[in-house]
């Protein structure tokens, strides 16, 4: 049995008493408040750190593109440094002293955080997992990216915060050739599909992995072409022609092997990190025609971080019957209300198909690192949620009993259900 930490538990059932001692609409009603502290969650989306012996080199596999490596942005007012939640988190996790538990927990320290934010099971997106992160508390969600970029990616350069990610995923590229036992790139784009694309996906979902990740918004934009293979044949062998082509060729190839290995496919798709991040070219509507593929439908799409600011234009995109979205991100960054203001529309929309998700990331350690943000996320997704519920409750839009339903639903059910859970 998981056992929630007595005082992450008071943390939450506090947050929202608060709430509730508000007359405003947004206020959570006790008992749905108390309900949803209760429930152990799925978090759909998170970074967390592999607990490293003494010695043993820290670890950096939790992000293909960590962000640590991008130029200066204006952070939001909730995650600066010294910033009233961060510091909340930091004396709530472990009394404050994460370096004491490291060291009396061990291998068990990942797991314990989990215990402490009343999470069950976190999907882990790393380039690999290992010690310290066991099944079934953390399961596995690689990174694709790279393999959509068989070719020199100089030309398509056009910041300092894509060099250094393009250089990022060639290593990584570099990586998968190797565990595939293939020297270097193949001469035929199939040859390359066969034993570099297909064999990384197979050996991932033979590692436990649940879902791939990408992070191409990152890197290009979110819309995806239909190209045909002789196209993307023709750049592939010559190294000439519209490079975008072969990548949206071979993005359409991983998406129907995750379909056919039962591997979900995770797009970010929100407003990024870094100061040249490209919003508009992260629109999640520029993937509906992707999304209205029949080829397709037997892959499942889940976007990551609500796709804020375009919370509205997703919830329409939830009536694709393979189409899902979770709102990690949003809780550490934004504050409960506005989070609570999507929720509530994918609620009143299509229910099934919203997820809990964190992103807990070790965005500046030591004091503001996976664990903090996993604390404020899961505290601020929480009282997020009993906002929701709450104003539907009161609006006569549901019941009580439906209430607790939908909080199940969207802290467990719904990605059970999705990735074939206990």
């Amino acid at each position: 049995m998981i056992r929630v930490h007595p005082r992450a538990f008071a943390a939450i059932l506090f947050l929202f008493a608060t709430a509730c001692s508000t007359p405003s609409t947004g206020s959570v009603d006790p008992q749905i408040a108390a309900d949803i502290a209760g429930i152990k969650a799925i978090d759909n989306h998170a970074h967390p750190v592999r607990p490293t012996a003494a010695g043993e080199k820290p670890d950096g596999e939790y992000d293909a593109l960590p962000v640590d490596s991008l130029e200066p942005e204006s952070d939001p007012v909730r995650d600066r440094p010294g910033s009233p939640a961060i510091l909340e988190a930091h004396r709530e996790m472990f009394k404050g002293d994460k370096a004491g538990a490291a060291k009396t927990y061990g291998q068990d320290y990942a797991v314990r955080v989990l215990d402490q934010l009343n999470i069950e099971t976190m999907l882990a997106n790393r380039v690999s997992m290992g010690p310290g992160l066991p099944a079934p508390r953390f399961l596995w969600v690689p990174f694709a990216d790279a393999l959509m970029y068989p070719l020199p990616t100089d030309a398509i350069v056009r910041n300092p915060d894509q060099k250094a990610f393009f250089a990022l995923e060639d290593r990584l590229l570099k990586r998968y050739y190797q565990e595939s036992g293939v020297p270097s790139k193949p001469a035929a784009l199939d040859e390359y599909l066969s034993k570099v694309v297909r064999a990384t996906l197979e050996r991932h979902k033979q590692g436990g992995a649940v879902a791939e990740k990408f992070e191409m918004a990152y890197l290009r934009t979110l819309e995806v072409g239909d190209p045909s293979k002789d196209d993307a044949e023709r750049v592939y062998t010559t190294g000439k022609g519209d490079y975008k082509a072969l990548q949206d060729f071979i993005f359409r190839f991983i998406a129907t092997e995750c379909g056919r290995l039962g591997m979900a496919v995770h797009i970010h798709a929100s407003a990024g990190g870094g100061g040249y991040f490209n919003v508009s070219g992260d629109n999640p509507l520029l993937l509906e025609p992707l999304f209205n593929d029949p080829a397709l439908r037997k892959t499942n799409f889940v976007l990551l971080h609500g796709g804020w600011p375009f919370g509205r234009q997703l919830t329409a995109l939830l009536t694709k019957p393979n189409v899902y979205t979770d709102f990690s991100g949003q809780t550490f960054m934004n504050y409960p209300r506005d989070v609570s203001e999507n929720l509530r529309a994918w609620l009143e929309y299509v229910p099934e198909k919203a997820l809990f998700g964190t992103d807990a990331y070790p965005f500046a350690p030591p004091d503001n690192g996976w664990e903090e943000a996993g604390y404020m996320a899961n505290a601020a997704g929480r009282e997020a949620l009993g906002m929701a519920l709450t104003g539907m409750l009161r609006d006569g839009e549901i019941t009580r009993e439906r209430a607790g339903e939908l909080a199940r639903m969207v802290l467990r059910e719904n990605a059970r259900k999705l990735y074939g859970l206990k």
